[in-house]
């Protein structure tokens, strides 16, 4: 088998370790020594954005990312939202935001270079906290999910003040949509105590097996919004 080649390599002011790899055609970020990301296989990401974008009646025009990874997410949401689309794009490490303007450019069809997207390198929380307006849709693919976090910082994005200010962020009839790799009662009851309606959606990796599984939490203040053109 042919071994790993490692492309590029950043560090954090904390000490993490975050590795860009590639191994024939696959390409994989590893954070500390665990596998975040690879292109193997990004259906849940890409039904993260035709889901939310579909309950949105693809209209959609404000709309915030929490994350790049390999930018699968934002082509995605990118292939369905109007010209006149805004695609705001959080990321807090500025190293992969080069990686994907550079050696994993081709994956996501060089999505960065879309004039509907900006980029902001930070904290997605933090940028909740500063803005004053509403986002029409907010995607959050920062971690492998709330019971999986990159780093601890993030754990309060998905505890009542986080969600409290993403709730904030978002229009009335705004959906926000949280990807993860496991189910979580505890973020559940954390997504109750919010004044919206919720669903959880899951993403078979293999069409036709229910034994590797992601799922995608959805939220609007809009019970509309989450019937409206479920994907199949």
């Amino acid at each position: 088998m042919t071994s790993w080649t490692i492309l590029a390599r950043a560090g954090t002011a904390s000490g993490d370790d975050i590795i860009l790899r590639q191994r024939g055609d696959v390409f994989e970020i590893c954070y500390n020594c665990i596998e975040l990301m690879s292109n193997l296989n990004h259906q849940s990401e890409d039904q993260l954005a035709l889901r939310s974008m579909r309950r949105m009646d693809y209209a959609a025009k404000r709309i915030l990312i929490g994350g790049l990874g390999l930018g699968f997410t934002l082509r995605a949401v990118l292939d369905l939202a109007p010209p006149d689309a805004e695609v705001t794009v959080c990321e807090l490490i500025p190293e992969i935001v080069e990686w994907n303007r550079g050696p994993l450019a081709h994956l996501a069809d060089r999505a960065l270079e879309d004039p509907r997207t900006r980029v902001l390198i930070g904290d997605v929380q933090s940028h909740l906290a500063a803005i004053d307006s509403a986002y029409d849709l907010i995607l959050m693919d920062t971690d492998n999910g709330p019971e999986s976090l990159v780093r601890d910082a993030n754990k309060g994005l998905y505890e009542d003040r986080g969600l409290g200010a993403v709730a904030r962020s978002l229009g009335p009839k705004g959906v926000v949509a949280f990807w993860s790799a496991t189910t979580s009662l505890r973020f559940e009851r954390s997504l109750s105590a919010q004044p919206w309606f919720w669903l959880r959606d899951d993403i078979s990796l293999v069409l036709g097996r229910v034994d590797a599984m992601h799922h995608i939490y959805s939220c609007s203040f809009s019970a509309a919004a989450l019937r409206m053109r479920k994907a199949a």
